[in-house]
């Protein structure tokens, strides 16, 4: 039995969630590290209006997760394998020890910085839940056009798809999938196209900061949310963190490898639950809990007690 720790990307966030993570040691230094890279105190980027800049948001869901990644590891609660959708890899790097945690601050500030510059207002990204993906491509096809660019982003279940690009856009395909039937279709809290094509020349950006920073074999597997596949160099890894801000995550398909791989749970670092969800939703046979809901001590618990049984 193996567990995998998720890290959440963009969408996941809630005010106030650094605030909220335990007032314990390591929590501390963690958030001491990230003030440091950033000159200001991080507890200032979580408030509601904070959290409408996209670079305040990446930030805090990055220091969110790895604190409360390392406060278990701290409590003997380890994980076999690791994985973060969209700008979750880059807590997740961290983690399996990849890339230093400072340097994965200015990375994801960079990161956001460049995002928000590229594309200040007037595009985002829309979830649609309750059609095939084909379909919602097909749709696209229809709907989408050179001036109100839309494209299909991330496949997080086989039913639950996202799509990036304009509003306009995106709003006339969360229209027309909504007559098409599907069960769920709206905007999501994201202000920036991520995980397309417009996303280009971040990604060439990103990779030429990546190349500055030093980075390690990981310590234990890593794997792509735009491959889905297993990775233990470290140029892999660095590769992935620049390319998959301009590519389609392919979630559902990161976690049946890991489901594979013998993966029976699935624990999401904080703030959220989304992508628990998406797990117990998939492998009902696993166990997926969200860390935010269950709290440390109880989380911290389970997973070693998995481990004594397993033994």
């Amino acid at each position: 039995m193996k567990v995998a720790f998720l890290f959440p990307g963009q969408g996941s966030q809630q005010p106030n969630m650094l605030h909220a993570l335990p007032r314990d040691a390591i929590v501390n230094f963690t958030l001491e590290e990230a003030s440091e890279v950033l000159h200001e105190d991080v507890l200032h980027l979580d408030t509601k209006e904070a959290l409408r800049s996209t670079v305040a948001v990446q930030i805090s869901l990055l220091v969110a997760s790895v604190a409360m990644a390392r406060l278990l590891r701290e409590q003997g609660a380890q994980p076999d394998v690791v994985a973060g959708h969209s700008v979750g890899a880059f807590g997740a790097a961290v983690v399996a020890n990849v890339l230093p945690f400072q340097d994965a601050v200015a990375l994801v500030k960079l990161r956001g910085e460049l995002m928000e510059k590229a594309y200040p207002t007037g595009y985002g990204m829309g979830v649609v839940t309750g059609m095939m993906a084909n379909r919602l491509q097909s749709i696209i096809d229809q709907v989408a056009n050179v001036n109100e660019p839309v494209y299909l982003a991330n496949i997080n279940s086989i039913n639950q798809l996202t799509i990036s690009g304009s509003i306009t856009g995106i709003d006339q395909v969360l229209l027309a999938a909504k007559k098409e039937g599907a069960r769920k279709a709206e905007l999501l809290q994201v202000n920036v196209p991520s995980h397309c094509e417009l996303m280009n020349p971040i990604s060439l950006k990103l990779a030429q900061a990546l190349g500055k920073v030093a980075v390690r074999k990981p310590s234990i597997p890593f794997a792509s949310n735009r491959t889905a596949r297993v990775f233990r160099d470290a140029h892999s890894i660095k590769e992935e963190l620049a390319l998959s801000v301009s590519q389609p995550v392919r979630w559902h398909e990161a976690t049946q490898l890991f489901y594979e791989m013998g993966t029976r749970l699935f624990v999401e670092l904080p703030p959220n639950h989304v992508l628990t969800d998406l797990t117990i939703q998939a492998f009902p046979n696993a166990r997926s809990i969200s860390v935010a809901s269950m709290g440390v001590k109880s989380t911290s618990i389970l997973i070693n007690r998995e481990r004594a049984v397993e033994i």
